[in-house]
């Protein structure tokens, strides 16, 4: 189980960027605060903390809507794929299925993995607003489990975030962390990883398993 943002893309600044700019055309309030708070939020939690906490005026479907649109934009513009990150996505998917599992939306998961040419690798994925709560909930890593046909609990997931952490533990799976430099995970959640990397080139099937080496 792949996560995307900050774990294949370095795109976490980039939504900062343009919530924020959106937050600011619209008179909202934008703080440091709004950036941890919202990271893993699935689209329609996040959107309503933009409504509800930084004080945009516009009802959260067209919040969300906007903040897609212009990342799509972006991403069309430039897509930030992380260095190393199609390798090891590569080198996982001659051992075992991959699952993705975002707290992205949707029209943007699908964007990454076209645009990307990593879709090809991927046997599901699975966005946060699909699914009843976002994370640090598990229920994006259950239902990407579920999609793959496989328990849980035999699954390894990948994330760099503190929420994506402590979704994966949640969900029962092996846990391997690659905290995210600009947004680091606190060290209660670091310490909840069965592994921890530097970076995604440091990602190979003997981390997953260390029988598959």
């Amino acid at each position: 189980m792949f996560d995307l943002d900050g774990v294949l893309i370095d795109s976490e600044h980039v939504w900062d960027e343009v919530r924020q700019q959106l937050a600011e055309e619209r008179g909202g309030r934008w703080n440091d605060k709004a950036s941890r708070d919202m990271m893993g939020m699935s689209s329609p939690e996040w959107s309503r903390y933009m409504r509800d906490q930084v004080g945009v005026s516009e009802e959260p479907e067209e919040i969300s809507a906007e903040v897609v649109r212009r990342l799509e934009t972006r991403y069309r513009t430039e897509l930030p794929l992380i260095a190393g990150a199609e390798q090891a996505v590569e080198r996982l998917a001659q051992r075992w299925p991959l699952a993705l599992a975002s707290s992205s939306n949707r029209e943007l998961i699908d964007l990454v993995l076209e645009s990307s040419g990593l879709g090809r690798f991927f046997q599901a994925s699975v966005s946060s607003e699909e699914v009843a709560r976002g994370k640090p909930a598990p229920d994006v890593f259950v239902e990407a489990a579920r999609r793959l046909g496989a328990d849980p609990g035999r699954c390894a997931a990948v994330e760099d975030s503190e929420n994506g952490i402590r979704a994966a533990k949640a969900a029962g799976m092996h846990t391997i962390a690659i905290p995210n430099p600009h947004y680091p995970p606190d060290d209660d959640a670091l310490a909840a990883a069965d592994v921890i990397l530097a970076t995604v080139e440091d990602l190979n099937a003997a981390v997953v398993d260390p029988e598959a080496a």
